[in-house]
């Protein structure tokens, strides 16, 4: 009787280990990955190429969503977010790296030549900052910035007072630069923004950086990071990162295809097909 009981016990606690292998595995063949992204051109378009590309691979589940910069370093520390693919390093973010940096990894650069400063239509008589004083009325006052939480909109204050101009910064978003430089290009007017590369408005406009002899605005790399152990249970995953990798005049195709879509995954997807054989080989191969 004891001999049977303890067979049963047995059999009931394979039961139960079996159950939670399963259990285990179905969590794992989830693979559920959480990449947020800045309202920025370029973080928007390079994130959308990812999740359209790891959705089509062993059952990945890439969700995305926009949030401002502070937090996403925020979450990456604590975990609650798995890969930021727009990190502007080592100086524009420096100040979130400061705070938040030993406990984030850096898995991957995804474009080497990062630059901002403020940029005008090429068609303005002005060629430096260092000029703009001469023309506030022609500028009214205004440089048109974006978030307050980008670096650009801290060293715009900064050049502000360095330069001692007379220009306030208005807040904006991204969108609504581009909006104010277009409009401004429409009819001839003159308009400094806060600018960067890589950005569409390169491709799209004929526009130029003013010299910043004081070097108030950085050349930045624009780093892919992780969160503390994304690499150990995600190793496929943190190679292809470590592999994604865009020229300036591929990352302007994919912006300006995700931009001019009605869905950015329809934009992400069209330059995916369009360069599917460079996207694919990001991918680590089978060993």
């Amino acid at each position: 009787m004891k001999n049977k009981m303890k067979k049963v016990l047995n059999l009931t606690i394979a039961a139960a280990l079996t159950l939670a292998v399963v259990a285990c595995a179905g969590d794992q063949q989830k693979k559920e990955v959480f990449i947020p992204y800045p309202n920025w051109s370029e973080g928007i378009a390079m994130t959308h190429l990812a999740k359209v590309f790891l959705d089509k691979q062993e059952g990945y589940d890439v969700e995305i969503k926009p949030i401002e910069p502070g937090p996403i370093y925020a979450s990456l520390s604590k975990g609650d977010a798995d890969v930021f693919l727009d990190a502007w390093l080592p100086y524009t973010h420096a100040e979130y790296w400061e705070r938040f940096g030993d406990k984030i990894d850096h898995i991957g650069t995804a474009f080497a030549g990062g630059t901002t400063g403020l940029v005008v239509p090429s068609y303005v008589t002005i060629d430096s900052i260092t000029q703009l004083n001469d023309y506030v009325d022609k500028f009214d006052g205004e440089i048109i910035g974006i978030g307050s939480g980008a670096g650009i909109h801290k060293n715009t204050l900064k050049a502000i007072e360095e330069y001692d101009l007379n220009f306030k910064q208005v807040t904006s978003s991204g969108t609504a630069m581009v909006a104010a430089l277009e409009k401004a290009i429409n009819n001839n007017d003159w308009v400094v923004v806060t600018g960067w590369k890589p950005h569409f408005m390169w491709a799209r406009y004929d526009i130029k950086y003013l010299e910043d002899p004081m070097g108030v605005y950085p050349t930045d790399e624009l780093r892919i990071l992780a969160r503390k152990g994304f690499t150990e249970e995600f190793p496929k995953l943190a190679k292809f990162f470590s592999n994604f990798k865009l020229e300036e005049d591929k990352l302007y195709e994919l912006m300006d295809a995700v931009e001019n879509a009605n869905d950015p995954l329809d934009g992400a997807e069209q330059f995916y097909q369009n360069n599917k054989a460079m996207v694919d080989g990001w991918w680590p191969a089978e060993e």
